[in-house]
């Protein structure tokens, strides 16, 4: 599994690090960094919410 951002689309606005921080973070520069863009699939159900809760929809995963 891969997590993709496109980061045109991306606010950083950090639902997706809410959900998922093993994989996102937003730091102090305000950019959303990719912390594991090969995550295991036991994290497959946040990255799934993670997906569905982005209000930018900048979020995808491909298997």
């Amino acid at each position: 599994m891969k997590v993709n951002v496109d980061f045109d689309l991306c606010e950083s606005n950090a639902v997706c690090m809410g959900v998922a921080p093993e994989v996102f973070e937003v730091r102090d520069d305000d950019y959303l960094y990719i912390l594991d863009e090969n995550p295991p699939e036991s994290l497959r159900p946040k990255l799934e919410e993670a997906v569905r809760s982005c209000p930018k929809a900048a979020i995808s995963i491909e298997d």
